[in-house]
């Protein structure tokens, strides 16, 4: 006789993909840093450190908030990933948010990328022509 086979739970949790933050601190693990190393260098700006236990738990049940400025400043020190890295992390998973900038251009550059910006297709290729056309021009003219 067999046994009626059990349908599954309707209720059950899909398996979520882990976010940014928690890959972050996953793929340092698994990269050979323990989780009691972590503790040992996660120091935050205040001299505090995380416990081994929040960065597990990070990785497995993600807290609903997101991590402190502090706490981020611990898990850069404890990953050996800069600050800026774990602060991207975390606004992809807590705020969707994929960081982007112009580092290194000024205030006018800048401003000019900020217009063009939701511009259709065809007025980016427009721009392009023109901005290329007055540097063939300057470059003819010997300037």
């Amino acid at each position: 006789m067999t046994a009626a086979a059990t349908a599954p739970d309707q209720g059950a949790a899909e398996p979520t993909t882990p976010g940014a933050l928690s890959k972050l601190v996953q793929e340092a693990n698994d990269a050979g840093i323990t989780y009691q190393e972590m503790e040992d260098r996660g120091v935050d700006p205040d001299g505090k450190k995380l416990p081994r236990q929040w960065y597990q738990k990070l990785v497995r049940t993600p807290p609903v908030n997101p991590p402190s400025y502090g706490q981020m400043v611990a898990i850069s020190n404890a990953t050996g990933r800069p600050l800026r890295h774990v602060q991207e992390a975390a606004a992809r998973q807590w705020l969707q948010y994929e960081a982007t900038e112009l580092a290194g251009y000024d205030e006018e550059v800048r401003i000019i990328v900020g217009h063009l910006a939701g511009k259709s297709k065809a007025e980016l290729m427009q721009w392009r022509m023109m901005i290329e056309a007055a540097e063939r021009a300057k470059r003819e003219a010997g300037e």
